[in-house]
């Protein structure tokens, strides 16, 4: 079964341009902080890129913005607790969620999420290390969660393969997408 992966994207540049489109089972999540008009600029691009290229993409927290523009879906980020959503959703409209620990994985169950993103598996800058799960805490954690499992946090070329040792069947990130390295030469042996 191939993985997919998700790449979280505030703007587009070349190297991402090029990095993504190496890839047959990516999806773009569209981050939107404020709404101001060079936010929805930038947003609209990726929206382009997407949609020329047959990418799926989801946006942040806002089903009235997915709605609107025709996306495949919505990421509800961790705190985000709100349970109304439109009634008026496409059947192929997609519920992605995140989740840290146990609780945050049973809200996002309550929000209808079908795969859940779990973080930080890696060591990154946003968090502290005593916060890192690593492949063991990520196993116990995930062992009982009857939906898919994306891996997310500090996915860096030497540590890529640590996550076949994961139920994880998907991986999101940020900079891994941004570079120019070995792995994205040939992503079909990424994983």
């Amino acid at each position: 079964m191939p993985y997919e992966y998700y790449v979280f994207l505030e703007e587009l540049n070349d190297i991402f341009r090029e990095n993504i489109r190496k890839f047959k089972n990516i999806s773009i999540i569209i981050n939107i902080n404020n709404i101001n008009k060079s936010n929805l600029n930038k947003a609209l691009s990726i929206i382009k890129f997407s949609q020329t290229y047959k990418i799926p993409f989801y946006i942040i927290n806002n089903y009235q913005m997915s709605i609107k523009y025709n996306a495949d879906g919505v990421f509800l980020s961790s705190n985000n607790k709100q349970l109304k959503r439109p009634l008026q959703l496409k059947q192929s409209f997609k519920i992605i969620g995140l989740a840290h620990n146990q609780l945050e994985y049973c809200k996002k169950k309550e929000q209808l999420c079908k795969n859940i993103m779990v973080s930080p598996l890696f060591y990154n800058t946003k968090y502290s290390i005593n916060k890192i799960l690593g492949v063991n805490k990520f196993n116990l954690l995930t062992s009982n969660w009857n939906v898919k499992i994306c891996a997310l946090g500090g996915v860096n070329s030497s540590n890529i393969k640590k996550i076949r040792m994961t139920k994880a069947r998907s991986l999101a990130g940020i900079s891994f997408f941004q570079k120019k390295s070995p792995l994205l030469r040939n992503s079909k042996g990424l994983l």
